[in-house]
C-alpha cells in the first residue's frame, strides 16, 4: 500500500506541475470516444493513436514511414533467430520512474499475454529476455523484418507501476475486463494524462520532461467525443473546438467556403468490408447459411459499390475489389476488380441454395466507419431485391463492438487498415486467418480456410521479401475466392481546424500525431 501511495502521488503531483504551465490549448472533437486507456484492450488503431500521445514504443514510423529509433536507439537481428535492443538512457516516466529493461519486459510479456487482444499485433513473437538494465533480446519465429513494424503498436509500461497497481495482466474492453489501466496511465510519451471523463473529455497536459526534441507548441490538449456530425460541425465553426476528425463528407464545401477553416482531405489506407458469420450455427442456433459460398456469393453481387460511393460517400472513397489499399504492400492489381451489381444472377444463387427469403440482423455501428448509417441502410435495401430480409442493428460501436468480437452477429462490418505493419500480412495474419493462438485475433466470423492458414505460416517464414509478397497475393487470392469477406472500398480522410492550427500532421494511416501540431502564435 505504501508503494502504491507513494506512486500515485508522485504522478499527481507531476500532474499538477505540467497543469501549472498550460497555456496554448487545442480542443480535438472526435465523432466517437477512445474505448480505453489500456493500450493491450482492444485491437483499434484510433485507440492506439490517441495513447501514443502518452505510452512510446521500442521504434517509430517517421513521417514517410520509415523505421526511426524511439525507446530503443540501436538493434539488431542476431542469428537470425532474436532481436537485440538497446534502450535509450535517460527517459522518465510521467511519475519519474526511470526507462529500464525490466519495463520493456513487462510490456512485452503483458502485450503477448494470451488474454490480451493485442497479441495479434506481434505474431512473430516467442520470448523476451533482459540481458542488462539497457538491453533486452527478442527471441522470434522468423527473422522477417516485418517484426519491427509489427512493434511501433506495442507500448512500453512502467513494470513496478504494473505490478503496485495489481495491472500486470492485460484488460479486454470486447470481454468487459477491466483493471486499473483501463482508466489510469503511467507513460513515456509527449503528454500525460490529466483527467478522463468517459464519453465526455480526456485531458492530456504536455510533458515537459519528454526525452524527445520538441516540435509542437501544445501546452493542453482536450479530446472531446462529439458523436452527432451537425453538433461536431457546428462545435467547429462557432470554435469551441480547434479540431475535427471525420468531418461529414457532405460537409466538405461548406467547411471549404468559411474563411475561418481549413480542410484536409485524402483516401486512408483502410477497406471497409461486410463481413458474414461462418460458424456452424448463427447465435439463435439457425444452421448458418452463409457457410454456403452461394449465399455469399449472392450477397456479393447485390452490392453495389460504385452506387455506394456516388450516393454515400459523395464520390470520395475508392471502391475496391481488393481486400487492401494500393499502398500496402502485397497488393496486386490483379485482384482489384469487381462485377457490377446482378440482383437476377443474386435471385438464382439464393434459390439454389435454398435460402429464398432470408432473413438475418445486420449489426451496424454509427460512428465507426464513415458514414457507416448510411451505406448500412443502402446495403439493406440492395439485399432485399433478391428477397433478403434484413433487419438493421445500429448502435454506437461502444455497443456494438463487442457483440461482433463476442461473436454475437449474423452480417456485420469491419475495417482494416494493416496497421502497424502497412503490409498485408496484417490483415491475413489477424482477420483471414483461422482463430489460433496469436493468429485470427480479430476473425469476429469464424471462419476458417486451411489452404489461407497453410500460406500464410509460409509467408511469415519468408525471408525473401519478394517471396513473402508473392504469398500474401496467393492467400489475399484465397481469401477473395472464398468470400472470406466483402471489400467495398478505402474510405476517404477528412479532418478540419480553425485557422489558429498552423500545422497539423495527417498521413493516410488517419493517426491523430498531435506532437507535431502546432498553434499560430
Amino acid at each position: 500500500m505504501k508503494i502504491i501511495n507513494t506512486m500515485a502521488a508522485a504522478l499527481a503531483l507531476s500532474v499538477s506541475a505540467f497543469a501549472a504551465q498550460a497555456e496554448n490549448t487545442v480542443k480535438w472533437g472526435s465523432r466517437a470516444d477512445i474505448y480505453s486507456l489500456d493500450p493491450n484492450s482492444v485491437p483499434s488503431t484510433a485507440n492506439l493513436a490517441f495513447l501514443n500521445h502518452i505510452y512510446e514504443g521500442l521504434v517509430r514510423y517517421d513521417k514517410t514511414f520509415g523505421l526511426e529509433p524511439a525507446l530503443a536507439v540501436e538493434w539488431e537481428l542476431v542469428d537470425d533467430a532474436f532481436w537485440r535492443f538497446k534502450l535509450r538512457e535517460g527517459v522518465k516516466f510521467h511519475d519519474g520512474a526511470d526507462l529500464t529493461a525490466d519495463d520493456v519486459v513487462a510490456s512485452f510479456k503483458r502485450a503477448a499475454d494470451p488474454a490480451s487482444p493485442l497479441k495479434g499485433n506481434m505474431p512473430l513473437f516467442k520470448d523476451i529476455r533482459k540481458i542488462d538494465d539497457y538491453t533486452v533480446e527478442i527471441d522470434v519465429t522468423t527473422p522477417s523484418s516485418l517484426f519491427l513494424n509489427d512493434i511501433t503498436n506495442i507500448f512500453v509500461f512502467d513494470a513496478d507501476w504494473l505490478k503496485a497497481n495489481n495491472t500486470e495482466a492485460p484488460t479486454d474492453f470486447g470481454a468487459g475486463v477491466e483493471g486499473y489501466a483501463t482508466g489510469h496511465t503511467n507513460g513515456t510519451g509527449p503528454f500525460v494524462l490529466e483527467s478522463r471523463a468517459p464519453d465526455s473529455k480526456t485531458v492530456l497536459l504536455v510533458n515537459p520532461d519528454w526525452w524527445d526534441e520538441k516540435q509542437h507548441n501544445i501546452d493542453r490538449l482536450e479530446f472531446i467525443p462529439i458523436t452527432s456530425a451537425a453538433t461536431r460541425i457546428a462545435a467547429l465553426l462557432s470554435g469551441e473546438v480547434d479540431v475535427i476528425d471525420s468531418a461529414p463528407i457532405q460537409d466538405i464545401e461548406r467547411l471549404k467556403a468559411d474563411p475561418g477553416v481549413k480542410v484536409m482531405t485524402m483516401t486512408e489506407l483502410r477497406t471497409v468490408f461486410v463481413a458474414m458469420n461462418r460458424r456452424e450455427t448463427l447465435p439463435d442456433g439457425r444452421p448458418n447459411p452463409f457457410n454456403d459460398i452461394r449465399v455469399r456469393q449472392a450477397v456479393q453481387a447485390l452490392i453495389d459499390r460504385d452506387l455506394i460511393n456516388q450516393r454515400v460517400m459523395r464520390g470520395l472513397a475508392r471502391p475496391s475489389g481488393s481486400l487492401i489499399a494500393p499502398e500496402i504492400a502485397g497488393y496486386a492489381a490483379s485482384l482489384d476488380s469487381f462485377d457490377p451489381a446482378d440482383p437476377a444472377r443474386a435471385a438464382e444463387l439464393l434459390k439454389e441454395a435454398g435460402a429464398e427469403g432470408l432473413r438475418f440482423t445486420y449489426t451496424c455501428m454509427n460512428d465507426e466507419s464513415i458514414n457507416e448509417e448510411d451505406w448500412c441502410q443502402g446495403i439493406a435495401n440492395m439485399l432485399s431485391r433478391a428477397g433478403m430480409q434484413v433487419d438493421i442493428d445500429m448502435g454506437p460501436r461502444s455497443v456494438q463492438s463487442p457483440k461482433r468480437s463476442q461473436g454475437k452477429t449474423e452480417m456485420f462490418n469491419l475495417s482494416w487498415a494493416n496497421e502497424p505493419t502497412l503490409d498485408a500480412f496484417s490483415l491475413l495474419s489477424q482477420v483471414l486467418s483461422t482463430k489460433d493462438g496469436a493468429y485470427g485475433v480479430s476473425n469476429y466470423g469464424g471462419w476458417s480456410s486451411p489452404e489461407l492458414d497453410a500460406i500464410v505460416k509460409q509467408a511469415a517464414a519468408a525471408t525473401d521479401p519478394a517471396e513473402r509478397l508473392k504469398l500474401e497475393e496467393d492467400a489475399l487470392r484465397v481469401a477473395k475466392d472464398q468470400i472470406l469477406l466483402i471489400p467495398l472500398h478505402q474510405q476517404p480522410i477528412a479532418w478540419a481546424t480553425r485557422d489558429r492550427v498552423q500545422d497539423l500532421d495527417l498521413r493516410a494511416d488517419n493517426k491523430a500525431r498531435h506532437w507535431f501540431t502546432t498553434l499560430a502564435e
